[in-house]
């Protein structure tokens, strides 16, 4: 029997409600670390991964039936597979995005707080450090547009208090700028494409 290839996901993915790829099981992953990064395809900005020798990072691995990647290829559309199976007992594979076509986030391609909710929620449920973890091994932030009231992430979750304490709190310590949700660029994250992480 061939055994089905695994994904690793460290962002969204974790969010086990945000997708419905088989049996899920806690991972790390070494020598790489997660940077927030912004592409010409997308309005806003997304996480991703680098190259980074001393990082460990927590995440969920998840089988690809049948190893069919077109489903999961289409929601990581801005993204490169790139192959991590060296860490792993199966043929699994990570998502970075293209680092030629990528940059910082910026006030016109901001972090949704939706999406940061979602991911912060997922590792909540991962790990009692889970959420610690996240901003320990994130790098590269950038201004975070507040839509919780009206989520702009297509996949967007029910948000409890213990989620939303301990992002309002990592983002304080970190001293990231919120900006509020209005404007002309929320019409444009509205209409961009929904395959969007």
């Amino acid at each position: 029997m061939t055994v089905p290839p695994r994904f690793f996901g460290y962002g969204s993915l974790v969010h086990l409600d945000t997708h419905d790829y088989p049996d899920p099981q806690h991972a790390t992953l070494t020598g790489w670390r997660r940077v927030w990064r912004h592409a010409k395809a997308r309005p806003v900005a997304f996480l991703s991964v680098e190259p980074c020798p001393d990082t460990t990072l927590h995440g969920i691995t998840a089988q690809v039936p049948d190893a069919d990647w077109a489903a999961l290829d289409l929601r990581e559309y801005a993204y490169n597979r790139r192959d991590v199976s060296d860490q792993f007992a199966a043929q699994t594979a990570i998502y970075e995005a293209n680092p030629d076509h990528t940059q910082d986030p910026s006030v016109g391609h901001p972090i949704l707080l939706s999406y940061l909710d979602v991911v912060i929620a997922g590792y909540q449920a991962l790990r009692s450090d889970g959420a610690d973890h996240f901003f320990a091994t994130t790098h590269g932030w950038g201004p975070v547009l507040d839509d919780r009231n009206a989520p702009l992430y297509p996949r967007a979750q029910p948000l409890n208090s213990t989620t939303r304490d301990a992002v309002d709190t990592a983002l304080s310590t970190l001293s990231v700028t919120v900006h509020p949700a209005e404007g002309a660029l929320v019409d444009a994250i509205r209409n961009a494409p929904r395959s969007a992480t």
